[in-house]
């Protein structure tokens, strides 16, 4: 299908696939899978889900699968051995005659930045800034995953307001009100409840980070522990988006910025404070672009191979 190409995002929660006509980049059709992130669900799970993508946005573009021209992949967890693994799977598959491959930020910088490049920053489960300058060699702050990193992210905004609600049980703490919503989640009335959830795996990473609506939303109405969790998560994520523009190079002073991920998308109050933070940490932010669909950016960079 030399008409047709391929855009593929690829997170820690969903997989989106774009068919689109290679020419004007029409969307004809839009597949969804489960997550693809290789270092987080391993590599036979994030390859069905890629699979599972690719041929439902064929059946909703009423199309028999097929090689089509061009296929731009970006996927979160991707690094040197994963590209490999991906690559492979591509040409088992026939996927298409050209194909890209590269991380979930790779997309941000084509669907929201002018020129394409600039910082792609990811705040959603997790949390991580790249940095693109204009001869494309690419450089990353953060990323480090929830046990060693993901600062900014959901799941450490929902992690430290447990924390926080569990010394406030032990009387250690500062009272807050993060203790009886966080209970009122789990449907109980016993603190000691949190360690089975989490620790057996009820509340796992994903149930972990969908607690972090809680804390922003007690942060606005003025609950102590949960305005430092937030203003302490906001800044952590500026200083990580600084240490991408260090780390590449970019200028200080007027960078291009694109964000993604649900903290940064749905949420006002984070958003900008994140940005006010960032001259604080040294970065004066340009344009910021909003990308609520980066898969459009992998149809993009698709297009891009064929040129």
């Amino acid at each position: 299908m030399a008409s047709l190409v391929i855009g593929i995002d690829g997170g820690a929660s969903t997989t989106t696939a774009l068919l689109a006509e290679a020419e004007t980049g029409r969307i004809l059709g839009r597949g969804t899978g489960g997550p693809s992130n290789i270092q987080a669900v391993g590599e036979t799970t994030a390859l069905r889900e890629l699979n599972a993508a690719v041929a439902a946005a064929f059946t909703a573009a009423k199309q028999g699968r097929a090689p089509v021209a061009a296929a731009a992949l970006g996927l979160a967890g991707i690094d040197i051995d994963g590209i490999d693994v991906i690559r492979g799977w591509s040409s088992l598959v026939g996927l298409a005659s050209k194909v890209s491959i590269g991380n979930d930020a790779t997309l941000l910088f084509a669907a929201g930045t002018p020129e394409g490049w600039g910082v792609a920053v990811v705040a959603g489960t997790g949390s991580i800034a790249f940095a693109l300058d204009r001869d494309g060699k690419e450089s990353r702050a953060g990323g480090w995953g929830y046990l060693m990193g993901d600062e900014g992210s959901a799941f450490r905004l929902g992690l430290q307001g447990l924390r926080a609600a569990c010394r406030c049980a032990d009387g250690i703490g500062p009272a807050t009100k993060l203790l009886p919503e966080y209970l009122a989640q789990l449907g109980t009335k016993d603190p000691r409840d949190f360690i089975p959830a989490v620790y057996r795996g009820s509340w796992d990473k994903a149930a972990i980070a969908g607690l972090a609506p809680i804390v922003l939303e007690l942060a606005e109405l003025g609950d102590e522990m949960a305005r430092q969790i937030f203003h302490a998560e906001t800044l952590e994520l500026a200083r990580t988006i600084a240490g991408a523009v260090s780390k590449g190079g970019l200028p200080k002073d007027g960078v291009p910025i694109a964000l993604t991920g649900g903290l940064v998308l749905h949420n006002t109050p984070f958003r900008e404070r994140l940005l006010a933070n960032l001259p604080i940490c040294g970065v004066t932010p340009g344009p910021v672009g909003l990308v609520d669909d980066p898969a459009r950016g992998a149809v993009v960079l698709a297009r891009k191979l064929l040129d």
